[in-house]
């Protein structure tokens, strides 16, 4: 475990493609993917949290903070910076709601493949996920003058900080995006 790290889940999307509604909330094998999400982050990170707008009733059942964006309709940059903001550890790990298979080892890999980098972002198969980050706390007022200049794109964002990519081999960042997507998951053993 990391004590210096909280985990973030970014669950303030409006899942277009799922159909609507709290996409982390959706079931897979009995459980919703919140539910594995957080499950895999607990013995990695100090604390956890949620980032999502709406009614925090909603993920009462989880006994965590939810924080909502601090500026409405900044994508996921707006849950990066709600963390940032909230957080009482001096690293965040962010991950999107909708990635259920992260794998044990993240947090420590993220942290030892960051260097000298401001941010350590996950990648599989030569592709960045961009929302699977390490960020540290220090980049709030960096983020916040970024997102009131325009800036919406997390990539680009972590890239202008200075970014450190760790590979890891097959793809267990597997983002559920569609009805389709969570069928096929539910055909992997959690």
């Amino acid at each position: 475990m990391c004590a210096d790290t909280l985990g973030c889940v970014l669950a303030g999307g409006r899942a277009t493609r799922m159909g609507g509604g709290d996409k982390t909330l959706r079931m897979l094998h009995g459980r919703p993917l919140l539910a594995h999400i957080l499950a895999r982050l607990t013995r990695q990170c100090a604390a956890l949290a949620i980032s999502a707008n709406g009614d925090a009733a909603r993920f009462a059942d989880y006994g965590l903070p939810v924080w909502p964006d601090p500026l409405p309709g900044m994508g996921p940059l707006g849950g990066v910076l709600a963390a940032l903001e909230a957080s009482p550890l001096p690293f965040v790990l962010t991950v999107p709601g909708d990635a259920p298979f992260l794998p044990p080892d993240l947090v420590a890999r993220l942290h030892a493949g960051r260097g000298m980098a401001a941010v350590a972002q996950a990648a599989s198969g030569g592709r960045a996920h961009p929302v699977i980050a390490l960020w540290p706390r220090t980049l709030a007022p960096a983020l916040r003058q970024a997102l009131a200049a325009g800036e919406r794109a997390v990539g680009r964002f972590a890239a202008a900080q200075g970014v450190a990519r760790v590979e890891w081999p097959g793809e267990p960042f597997l983002n559920i995006n569609t009805p389709e997507q969570l069928a096929r998951a539910q055909l992997t053993p959690g």
